[in-house]
């Protein structure tokens, strides 16, 4: 699944490719994707406007038009690319076409992505709604700190990797970057958060935004089929310190791979201790 890093990338890219296109039309292969709306009025609402800005939240994509806002999930596979007349291929789904000839694709193997339609331009009111409003802060923002961290987990028992996965805590994070902020913090994914410490909190505050912070520029992960919208595969998977690893590039130890909440979890028993 894209991460921060991963739709941080495709971002940019977007933003580079489709800022001031206009839409002349819309087609959808694939109705579950569109989620709060009809397909005929998803199409309708984008004819004549102009893409004026690509965000991100969390691992979610913000297209603003002039009138509308998009939001789209990547989810597993999801990806966009640019082309220009070409024939439909396998697995497009949502085919936006541009006055000037080009066409911007999604792209889903699995289909889990999804998009959401909201007729108005003010971010402010769409942050405050679903699928958006329950985003906890993502280790970029300024005040993502050990407090931060320390208020919203105080009382939990859960295990840190869970914890670094709950969208509504750390929004961006996913299974390989929880895997290496568990790592550069040296903490057990396994450790319940309520035995850590007002240092260990702050330490993994900045672990993340290390982590995320040289995973974008980089480019991203590719472990199985991420690329960007350029069609450019990013190169952090070689910078990966512990996850798919066989060895622990400190200590030279054997890298375990258990599971914890259900996810493949890869760390070092010698470096990442359980207290």
């Amino acid at each position: 699944m894209p991460e921060l890093p991963e739709v941080e990338t495709v971002k940019k890219g977007l933003q580079e490719c489709i800022i001031g296109e206009e839409i002349a039309y819309v087609t959808v292969y694939y109705d579950r994707i569109i989620q709060n709306t009809t397909v005929t009025d998803f199409c309708k609402s984008f004819i004549g406007q102009k893409i004026v800005d690509v965000k991100r939240k969390g691992k979610y994509l913000i297209f603003i038009f002039q009138d509308v806002i998009l939001v789209s999930h990547l989810r597993m596979e999801g990806k966009y690319f640019i082309r220009h007349q070409e024939e439909k291929a396998k697995h497009e789904h949502i085919i936006f076409g541009f006055i000037s000839g080009k066409t911007l694709r999604y792209h889903d193997t699995r289909k889990f992505g999804t998009m959401e339609l909201f007729l108005t331009t003010n971010l402010k009111e769409i942050l405050k709604q679903k699928p958006l409003v329950n985003l906890g802060k993502e280790p970029l923002e300024p005040d993502f700190n050990g407090t931060y961290l320390h208020q919203k987990l105080l009382k939990s028992k859960r295990p840190l990797k869970s914890v670094l996965l709950d969208q509504t805590i750390v929004s961006g994070l996913g299974n390989i970057y929880a895997n290496e902020v568990c790592f550069y913090a040296h903490l057990n994914p396994s450790q319940p958060v309520n035995t850590l410490t007002s240092e260990d909190f702050q330490n993994i505050a900045i672990s993340a935004k290390k982590v995320i912070i040289k995973a974008i520029s980089l480019g991203g992960t590719t472990i199985r089929t991420f690329v960007n919208a350029h069609e450019i595969s990013g190169r952090f998977q070689n910078e990966l310190m512990v996850h798919m690893r066989k060895k622990c590039c400190i200590c030279g130890g054997e890298i375990t791979k258990e599971f914890v909440g259900g996810r493949g979890t890869y760390y070092c028993k010698n470096c990442q201790k359980m207290r």
